[in-house]
């Protein structure tokens, strides 16, 4: 009877230990995505959420917006390294808010496990089409000549000091040794409304925001900021075809906590990879302008360290800041 009852008691035992391990595993992962639902790193974020509840069980969506993005990542940055957390890391919070901000709550080198990128989506170069047609512009080797004959003639609209718009400007100018002066909006639309009137003579969008009007004939696209063409827009050139290594792309994937386990950063590596390579992750992906970018926690963690260093000396050289 002893014996038996011995049996019985360290089944119970495991079958307890079992449940507890089966009821760890069905626990939700939390995505933190650090800006307002409904723009395009939520949509992304909520499309691959979906795609990986078969591998990852549920994971939901935690949109906590503000401060350039950077209360979302700090959250990241401060979670538990269990794989139960995880978050966006973006262009912003990993590469150009780091040297906005005088304070940071988070060190962006060190405070995050990469996981994989998720998104590349390249920038643009355009004009009004009528200012374009009346300075004869069509390239950009056109609008560098323009502006070595022109000094201080041409200016260029953003949407705030220190946002993509304007550091792609400064980058612009820098290696193209041309000046233009910088003319900055209360946010990217205004901007794209103020060369839409012919207020400004270029401007560097978004290529999701600017496509409509580019396809309407508004604007005129003189080339895009990836190093190569962009599927979107495949007959618009890159501005490294004229400037060699010119690339300054609006980008976001995945990390987690510094410290959680290779293994745990293995299996969601796995995971949204996959989801990342399913022709419908591209299909809805190619409705944003978005190109999906599947890599590897190392490949991605050594993208982010190049892009660190290289919005260091851009954001440095516009002497930008934010507080």
């Amino acid at each position: 009877m002893k014996t038996r009852h011995f049996l019985l008691t360290l089944c119970a035992g495991a079958a307890l230990i079992a449940a507890g391990h089966a009821s760890a595993q069905q626990r939700p992962v939390r995505l933190v995505v650090p800006y307002a639902a409904g723009g395009p790193i939520d949509i992304t974020a909520r499309v691959l959420a979906e795609r990986v509840k078969d591998s990852l069980g549920t994971v939901i969506i935690d949109n906590k917006p503000g401060a350039g993005g950077n209360i979302g990542a700090d959250a990241v940055a401060k979670a538990a390294p269990d794989g139960l957390t995880i978050g966006i890391a973006a262009t912003a919070t990993h590469a150009v808010n780091p040297w906005l901000y005088s304070k940071m709550p988070f060190n962006a080198a060190s405070d995050f496990a990469p996981i994989t990128q998720m998104v590349r989506v390249p920038n643009v170069l355009v004009m009004n089409a009528e200012t374009a047609k009346r300075l004869n512009i069509n390239t950009v080797a056109d609008l560098i000549r323009y502006a070595k004959a022109n000094p201080a003639k041409l200016n260029y609209g953003s949407g705030g000091n220190g946002s993509a718009g304007h550091l792609a400007g400064e980058l612009f100018k820098k290696q193209a040794g041309i000046f233009a002066l910088h003319i900055p909006y209360n946010g990217g639309n205004p901007a794209q409304l103020a060369l839409l009137s012919g207020q400004v003579d270029f401007n560097f969008d978004n290529l999701a925001t600017a496509a409509p009007n580019i396809r309407s004939g508004k604007l005129k696209a003189i080339a895009v900021t990836s190093l190569q063409r962009s599927s979107a827009m495949p007959d618009v050139p890159p501005v490294s075809d004229t400037l060699k290594g010119f690339s300054i792309d609006t980008w976001w994937g995945l990390v987690a906590p510094a410290g959680t386990p290779h293994d745990v950063v293995a299996k969601l590596n796995q995971a949204f990879v996959a989801a990342l390579n399913t022709p419908e992750t591209k299909t809805r992906f190619a409705t944003l302008l978005a190109e999906p970018v599947a890599n590897s926690p190392e490949q991605f963690g050594a993208f982010m360290k190049s892009e660190l260093a290289k919005y260091e000396a851009v954001v440095k050289a516009t002497g930008a800041r934010v507080d």
